[in-house]
């Protein structure tokens, strides 16, 4: 049965089922664009999914043609208005660009694996979004683009910064400076997808199946997997092997291998406790 979430969403709809986050853009109509309103309820849906502690796992699939085509232009005209009259102006872009970095970023610390289902065009600020994720899958009419350089601008919510730890550099180069489409079998190639499927439908099958395995799984011994991942990505060696001792020595459990073991031998699926639901510190006390 699907938990209700308390979240009132326009942008997308979010059900939780057997330990599974599931996230849908859902304006095909606008190409899921992406607007202040996006950002704004993403930001909320994230940290939901973060604090309850209810899901193992999250998948983001979309609508329509296309998964994104990236940032509604319109509001760069209209709600937003970037001042490059003067310093203090330029300078205040700083702090813009880092709340919807931050929004991004989440997915990458999010306490759960998250997965991209990507059908049609993946496009501009839609590429930062899923390379943030831990998994894409895409189907075989998908394709990347690096819209900014066509519209005069650099990307800037982290696809520069993500992509290069995805790609090999040249291509990345390749992308970002000519504004080309990258096909899903190309992208496969270099291992930006996982896998390519030939209709959205396969592809979210295979989706959730992955998310079923990845929930079947003790979820702190998941979470810990995904926090030395990204340690491990961005250190030394050295100091990546420093960091899973300390992490490994927070969260072992005797039990939860004793669990698995067991399960594994009886064929059945293992039972293990969920994440501890966070508050804020600002939630406790009168």
């Amino acid at each position: 049965m699907n938990a209700p979430t308390p979240l009132s969403l326009t942008c997308f709809t979010l059900n939780t089922s057997h330990h599974i986050a599931h996230l849908v853009l859902n304006r095909p109509e606008a190409m899921n664009t992406m607007h202040p309103l996006f950002w704004r309820e993403l930001d909320a849906a994230l940290t939901h999914i973060h604090q309850s502690g209810e899901a193992r796992v999250l998948v983001i699939s979309s609508t329509g043609k296309h998964f994104s085509a990236g940032m509604a232009l319109e509001t760069f005209g209209s709600e937003i208005a970037l001042d490059d009259s003067s310093p203090e102006g330029r300078a205040a872009i700083f702090d813009l660009l880092a709340g919807m970095q931050a929004t991004f970023s989440k997915l990458e610390t999010l306490r759960i694996p998250v997965i991209a289902a990507i059908q049609g065009g993946c496009i501009g600020g839609a590429v930062d979004m899923v390379t943030a994720c831990c998994l894409r899958y895409a189907t075989a009419d998908a394709f990347f683009c690096i819209q900014e350089i066509n519209i005069g601008m650099v990307a800037d919510v982290g696809t520069l910064q993500r992509l290069p730890k995805l790609l090999p550099l040249a291509v990345v180069k390749e992308l970002a400076y000519t504004g080309r489409r990258l096909p899903a079998a190309r992208a496969l190639g270099y291992g930006l997808v996982n896998e390519v499927f030939e209709s959205a439908e396969a592809m979210l099958a295979a989706a959730m199946q992955c998310a079923n395995e990845i929930a079947a799984k003790p979820p702190v011994a998941v979470w810990g997997t995904k926090q030395a991942v990204h340690y491990a990505r961005d250190h030394s060696v050295d100091d990546a092997l420093k960091q899973m001792g300390w992490l490994q020595g927070a969260i072992w459990s005797n039990a939860h291998v004793r669990e698995s073991v067991t399960a594994m031998k009886e064929k059945r699926a293992g039972q293990f406790p969920g994440l501890t639901p966070l508050k804020n510190f600002s939630e406790f006390g009168q």
